[in-house]
């Protein structure tokens, strides 16, 4: 585990931020997927990526102008399974695209309670095999809710015989039971995320599925050695901070090459406020950089 110090110049852009998020959700008005789209579409896009939507699966590109021949990225986005819409992560998307000079392909999957447990991985785990049909290299990256989903999608593609090269996780919410005492110890100081907004959200997501069923939950899978190289960067001062370190510390018991990044006095997701945090673009370059070395392996 490597624990990243706070940049200085975050301790007050860091304590901004979170006066920002209270009076933003205490003053948001109408439909809760609409909120939560203008919230995670505050992320700019890079310079240099173009954007657009594909026609031949759901979701959109993000295309940076130097890419390197050859290979792609998955990005599954977050919203614990019921929020969030692709169009609105291309600012986020187009920043790691922007710095692992590679397409991204942020996939719209079904949401919960619309759709439940199945669904979104089956579709991730087929787009994930298109892509690696059409490009010799792919990686995949995913937060929160998404970065469970990008961990589930790896392991069940390696199961299908599918290669990854790399998958990167932001915040990753890997246990859908809240085991983990983080989701305890830091329910009262975590600025994002609401321990009953994950309980009631994991039952629309899980229906009749046990909050263990491992593809909901990957951290209870059997087969975690089959990882690629992993990286898992997650915040200090969030409930899901044990969902990163249990899955690290079991993906690594189990033989897999797993990387814990815990950057410290940072919220959940933080690498979204690329504008306000120095944290957040040093954290996209080094996460960038792990796709960049493992795509050209």
């Amino acid at each position: 585990m490597t624990i990243v110090a706070i940049d200085d110049a975050d301790v007050a852009a860091a304590r901004a931020l979170r006066v920002a998020f209270a009076r933003f959700w205490s003053e948001a008005k109408g439909d809760a997927r609409d909120v939560y789209d203008v919230f995670v579409a505050a992320t700019p896009t890079a310079d240099g990526i173009a954007t657009r939507q594909a026609a031949d699966m759901p979701g959109w590109w993000c295309e940076p102008a130097d890419a390197v021949a050859g290979r792609a990225i998955l990005f599954v986005h977050g919203g614990g399974y019921g929020l969030g819409h692709a169009a609105a992560y291309r600012g986020f998307a187009s920043q790691i695209a922007a710095r692992a000079h590679a397409p991204v392909f942020a996939l719209e999957y079904p949401l919960a309670p619309e759709a439940t447990l199945g669904a979104a991985l089956e579709l991730a785990a087929t787009t994930l095999a298109r892509l690696a049909a059409t490009f010799a290299s792919v990686a995949v990256v995913g937060d929160s809710a998404g970065g469970g989903l990008a961990l589930a999608t790896v392991l069940e593609a390696r199961r299908r015989g599918i290669p990854v090269a790399a998958v990167v996780a932001f915040s990753p919410w890997t246990d859908l039971s809240l085991g983990g005492d983080s989701a305890r110890d830091c329910a009262v100081g975590d600025p994002l995320l609401d321990v009953g907004y994950l309980k009631a959200s994991a039952a629309a997501y899980l229906g009749p599925a046990p909050a263990t069923d491992p593809r909901a939950s990957p951290l209870f899978d059997p087969d975690l050695a089959l990882l690629p190289p992993t990286l898992i960067q997650v915040g200090s001062d969030e409930v899901l901070l044990d969902d990163s370190r249990r899955l690290a510390e079991y993906a690594r018991a189990a033989g897999a090459d797993a990387t814990l990044e815990v950057w410290q006095g940072m919220h959940h997701v933080f690498q979204l406020n690329t504008r306000e945090l120095a944290s957040a673009r040093r954290a996209l370059d080094r996460a960038s950089a792990f796709l960049a070395t493992h795509l050209a392996d």
